[in-house]
């Protein structure tokens, strides 16, 4: 089950509605903004920048605990975990001609 860490916001609930999409389970973990609970050193090892949200999946690449934060990352991340989301190849170039 992968640990969601965040608070009501609009980054935080891009995450909510992707792990509801792909049906990935997930424990939410509040992280109080207004109290300071990003500077928490405990929370500070998730997510070196204090930002929220950030995730630990337990079944991480290699089978590893895998601690991602930045909301665009955390999105990629998922859609590629979920393995139905994101192409396997890049589309080929399509060079446009100069005349």
């Amino acid at each position: 089950m992968i640990d969601l860490y965040t608070w009501p916001s609009p980054n935080g609930h891009k995450i909510h509605i992707m792990l509801e999409e792909t049906g990935l389970a997930y424990n939410v973990v509040a992280i109080d903004i207004n109290k300071g609970d990003q500077f928490d050193p405990a929370y500070l090892k998730i997510s070196a920048n204090n930002k929220m949200p950030a995730i630990i999946d337990p079944d991480g690449p290699d089978g590893e605990p895998y601690c991602l934060f930045e909301s665009g990352a955390i999105l990629m991340y998922l859609a590629e975990k979920q393995d139905n989301l994101c192409p396997r190849t890049r589309p080929p170039v399509i060079r446009l001609s100069s005349g």
